[in-house]
């Protein structure tokens, strides 16, 4: 079996690829709005498998200069995973716009 950490990093990487690669340009496109729902459920379903597979065990994680318990490790891993694909994704797909008002 992978170790804990690898697990969580790779369901992290699973989720990321696809919400961006196949979730936000089928049903959000360029609303900032719909892709930030639609995040909170995929952060939500990456928190909810490492709890489920984690919680209670008393399992460390390492994030090289401290140790943490899984909801913080797959919370940062997850959020330092999406942050480029998100800033990749709003530039490409011109999402910014969406979040300024209308005239």
């Amino acid at each position: 079996m992978l170790n804990p950490e690898l697990t969580v990093i790779s369901f992290n990487v699973v989720v990321v690829i696809f919400a961006y690669f196949v979730v936000y340009p089928r049903f959000c496109g360029s609303n900032g709005y719909k892709i930030a729902a639609n995040d909170l459920i995929a952060t939500g379903l990456s928190l909810i498998m490492a709890g489920y597979l984690f919680y209670g065990s008393g399992t460390k994680f390492s994030l090289i200069v401290v140790d943490v318990n899984w909801f913080w490790f797959s919370f940062l891993t997850y959020l330092a995973m999406e942050m480029p694909l998100m800033n990749w994704y709003f530039n490409k797909h011109n999402v910014w716009d969406s979040f300024r008002p209308k005239e």
